[in-house]
């Protein structure tokens, strides 16, 4: 390795990088502010524009699109007839190329961001020269990270080059780059509307998904299936959760842990989820987690068998005493003690994961979120903004003559933010900060309702004196009339009903309050 070319616009270690590659007897060339940089570090660096004889015009904007950076990064090393026309031309080869592009992603995802910010932070030069270093990946190194600054130096320290299988590796870490890159600029253009505004459904959807993961399987074990995460995951999210434990995830645990996740984060007070079959099948708040975890187990200790758990507190040896009791495929929380790793040790194939909740803020994606939600149809795809909706008692109307105690209001809004992680039809029964009976996914909300009063009977709870939450309105006065039947004392449900004046005077002639939210919470 004789020659390397620097052009960065995130200097983090580049010099440090550049003063190891000097001492190797590599020659430095650099453009810009990358090489004033070097330079100013007392390094020897060649200046592109000596390279080139053509000085850098057009405010930077043309400096490396020129033969002499490109034969030398393009040229086959290994064919006579490409050396022979880089001698013939004075052209020297470029053996390393570090390459990070302009800040693209950053600046547009600024709330100030103009048009014209955003085209000039869209990079030319840098994406070329990074296509043909990556095409010729058996001759050339293309570093697009400093990340990768450590591997290729240990590696030339011991062994003089880089390895072929590193300089593919790092070939293919620079495609991914330019995709990403390239997909960032399409989403940004082609979201702008003719105001200057931006819609949040672009002309072109460009996904940009990291693999963390094979899986064994899928749904089902004639599936094929691999677990992706966002180009920049938000933190809180799944996505970013340490697996402590335990066998390896699955696509089905993966896929009820999320549900859990999402809904044990959703309350401020020590929390536990049960998840079955992307289902909350038990949910409580309480003072621990362990009295969370009792209160939660107790709605449906059928269903919890080889159920997904997650707390919203950190895991101490009491919770994880009384967890280990029941067959538990994944179990999560913020973090666990020491103590209580040493009782999960002894169920060495429960997945233990470990997510730090969101650290909040302003955003969706501070807070853990994910912004959009995408599903598969035949050929298509539909996309919509996530269901990020928080009930606040600000936006409560209260229809009927009986109003809710204070005591009842607290059950109510626990048991809407539960009903909106339940599968559509929802029916979520509570009491004292604990689901129920919980009815699911039923094509009739009548029949949802009928599920969740079985399901408390079976688990021998009362429901006289619960509320009821449910996910969508009461299209007529018959699925009010069973939940009161069974006990309830107050509902909380969207409204909106043609048949609202309907269910309001059933809820006045059966002595109960109603709620409404004004808004609905589907979810299939």
């Amino acid at each position: 390795m004789t020659t390397a070319l620097l052009s960065v616009s995130d200097k983090t270690g580049i010099v440090d990088f550049a003063k190891a590659l000097h001492a190797l007897g590599v020659r430095l060339v650099s453009t810009g502010g990358t090489a004033k940089l070097l330079s100013d570090a007392g390094l020897p660096v060649t200046e592109v524009a000596e390279v080139t004889g053509f000085p850098e015009m057009l405010d930077g904007r043309v400096k490396t699109l020129h033969p002499m950076v490109h034969g030398g990064l393009l040229a086959r090393r290994d064919l006579p007839e490409h050396m022979a026309a880089l001698n013939a031309h004075g052209i020297g080869t470029i053996d390393l190329l570090v390459v990070n592009l302009y800040p693209f992603e950053q600046t547009v995802a600024r709330a100030d961001c103009t048009l014209e910010d955003a085209i000039e932070n869209i990079d030319i030069g840098g994406p070329a020269m990074v296509r043909s270093a990556a095409k010729n990946w058996k001759d050339v190194a293309v570093l697009t990270d400093a990340s990768q600054y450590t591997t290729v130096l240990e590696e030339l320290r011991h062994h003089g080059q880089v390895s072929a299988v590193t300089k593919f590796q790092l070939s293919v870490a620079a495609f991914n780059r330019i995709s990403n890159y390239d997909a960032a600029i399409s989403d940004y253009l082609s979201s702008l509307q003719a105001d200057g505004s931006r819609n949040p459904f672009p002309g072109q959807s460009n996904g940009r998904f990291i693999k963390v993961q094979d899986l064994r399987y899928g749904e089902n074990p004639h599936q094929q299936a691999a677990f992706y995460r966002d180009l920049y995951p938000a933190p809180g999210s799944l996505a970013v959760a340490k697996q402590l434990q335990g066998k390896e995830l699955s696509y089905n645990n993966i896929a009820d842990a999320d549900a859990a996740w999402e809904c044990v984060k959703s309350f401020e007070a020590p929390a536990c989820v049960i998840v079955k079959h992307a289902n909350p099948c038990g949910v409580a708040v309480a003072a621990t987690p362990a009295q969370a975890y009792d209160k939660a187990f107790k709605t449906d200790p059928t269903s919890a068998f080889g159920g997904i758990i997650a707390f919203n507190r950190p895991v101490d040896e009491a919770a994880a005493l009384a967890v280990s009791k029941q067959f538990v495929e994944v179990l999560m929380a913020p973090a666990f003690t020491p103590q209580a790793m040493t009782v999960l040790a002894g169920k060495a194939n429960v997945r233990v994961l470990e997510i730090a909740l969101p650290p909040g803020g302003s955003t969706d994606w501070q807070r853990g979120r994910n912004m959009m939600d995408a599903k598969r149809v035949g050929s298509g795809l539909l996309l919509q903004t996530a269901d990020n909706h928080e009930l606040q008692r600000a936006d409560l109307t209260f229809p009927t003559r009986l109003k809710p105690t204070e005591a009842q209001l607290q059950d109510l809004m626990f048991a809407w933010t539960v009903a909106k992680y339940v599968k559509s039809n929802a029916i979520v029964f509570c009491a004292d900060g604990m689901t129920l009976g919980v009815g699911a996914g039923q094509m009739s909300r009548i029949d949802s309702a009928r599920i969740a009063s079985i399901k408390a009977e079976h688990a021998g709870l009362n429901l006289k004196g619960s509320v009821v939450a449910s996910d969508a309105f009461f299209p007529f006065r018959d699925g009010l009339d069973v939940v009161v039947d069974v006990g309830a004392s107050c509902v909380i449900q969207p409204g909106g009903s043609m048949r609202d004046d309907e269910v309001i005077a059933a809820a006045d002639e059966r002595g109960v309050c109603m709620v409404f939210t004004g808004v609905r919470h589907f979810r299939h």
